[in-house]
């Protein structure tokens, strides 16, 4: 039942309560029934209209509010116990037709704290009352903004390569006389093909990682098998950069988690790290164990993330140096993938750079057994503040 059908019951019920208390008052009967012990209708009322989630008042036949619960306040449906405007036009609106209408209540001014986009539905109800049923849209409004952003950008990332193929594809074409020519060509064909495809792969690990699939279930993962795995994945990209990189020795940590997650994730630090190292210039893996997480910290000496940008480096798409990364055929997923891996193991990742001394990213997760495992959080919360850095310190 609605908060209005409610209302209307309780009102019903307490004309009932009145008249039935009329005729036994005069019959004068000594055995007459007590009221009831405990609340009465009108408090049950109130207390249900205070516990909803959603900001309900009702409005008399001038349009003044005659009763209203705190979330009506918080939501700006009511104001120093008066109604807001739009709510007062709407109400008369509908005591003139009786037809239920909605009515957009989203604040005029954005002020940083409260909801940003509501909306509510004024009714009729018995006696020219009305009644206005308001609900916070504004994490419905953000996620469809950011749909909206995804697509647009998932749309001009896939543009670049597969246009890319299409004017290699027509220069093998002129240059099917010229065998060098046609290596070439086919090389860089193959070039953008790999990058598509993973584009692609990294779309759907984002996809799934943020909802659209169910996610299996965890089970205990060696974090130094975790490691070699990722190592092992990297170790080709590095050597051909001339890169050497680094561990530390075994830690014997155990993690609650998946494991082909987790080595994706840290697959993408390593090969953040080398994309963004100068080459020769090392990478260092280290493990530890702190207040109950295991934290896996991949440092480099490379040129370093500004400031300003810090926040910003865990955004899907993304990229501090577009130049450089689609030179090292980088999708602007990576690191999107590894906050949404944390987020999803009740972890989070932390990030500490210096322009032109390096960064280290520290993948940190809830050690097997520990009472510091949560349920999947927002994933846009995961990232620390800049400043936050890890504990593993930066590059010396």
């Amino acid at each position: 039942m609605t908060v209005s059908g409610l209302i209307a019951l309780s009102a019903s019920v307490l004309l009932v309560g009145a008249v039935a208390g009329f005729y036994i008052g005069r019959s004068g009967r000594s055995d007459r029934p007590r009221p009831p012990a405990g609340l009465t209708v009108a408090q049950l009322m109130q207390r249900v209209l205070d516990s909803s989630h959603n900001g309900v008042a009702v409005l008399n036949e001038w349009g003044d509010v005659v009763l209203h619960n705190p979330r009506a306040v918080a939501l700006g449906v009511v104001r120093n116990n008066q109604p807001d405007p739009r709510v007062r036009a709407a109400a008369e609106i509908v005591r003139q037709n009786g037809k239920t209408i909605e009515v957009d209540l989203s604040p005029l001014e954005s002020h940083g704290r409260g909801p940003a986009a509501v909306r509510g539905e004024v009714r009729p109800l018995a006696d020219t009352f009305t009644v206005v049923d308001a609900a916070d849209e504004s994490e419905a409004v953000r996620l469809e903004a950011t749909r909206r952003d995804f697509v647009a950008n998932v749309s001009h990332e896939l543009k670049t390569p597969v246009g890319a193929l299409a004017l290699l594809a027509e220069a093998v074409l002129d240059a099917a006389d010229e065998p060098d020519e046609v290596r070439r060509f086919s090389a860089k064909i193959v070039r953008e093909a790999t990058r598509l495809g993973t584009l692609v792969t990294e779309l759907i690990a984002l996809s799934r990682l943020q909802g659209a699939e169910r996610l299996p279930e965890l089970a205990p993962v060696d974090v130094d098998e975790v490691v070699a795995e990722a190592l092992g994945r990297s170790a080709l990209v590095a050597e051909s950069t001339g890169i050497d990189i680094t561990t530390d020795g075994p830690s014997d940590l155990v993690v609650d988690g998946d494991r082909t997650l987790l080595v994706t994730a840290l697959s993408n630090l390593i090969d953040n790290a080398v994309a963004y190292s100068s080459p020769g210039s090392p990478v260092s893996i280290s493990r530890r164990s702190h207040d109950g997480y295991a934290e896996i910290a991949v440092t480099d000496r490379g040129i370093g993330i500004a400031h300003e940008h810090q926040q910003r480096v865990f955004e899907r798409f993304f990229r501090a140096d577009p130049a450089r990364s689609r030179a090292t055929g980088g999708t602007g997923l990576g690191l999107a993938i590894v906050k949404h891996v944390a987020a999803n193991h009740g972890g989070d990742v932390r990030l500490w750079s210096k322009l032109g001394t390096g960064s280290t990213f520290t993948l940190r997760l809830p050690i097997s057994g520990t009472n510091n495992h949560h349920q999947k959080s927002s994933a846009d919360n995961t990232a620390a503040p800049t400043g936050a850095g890890s504990d593993h310190g930066g590059p010396p």
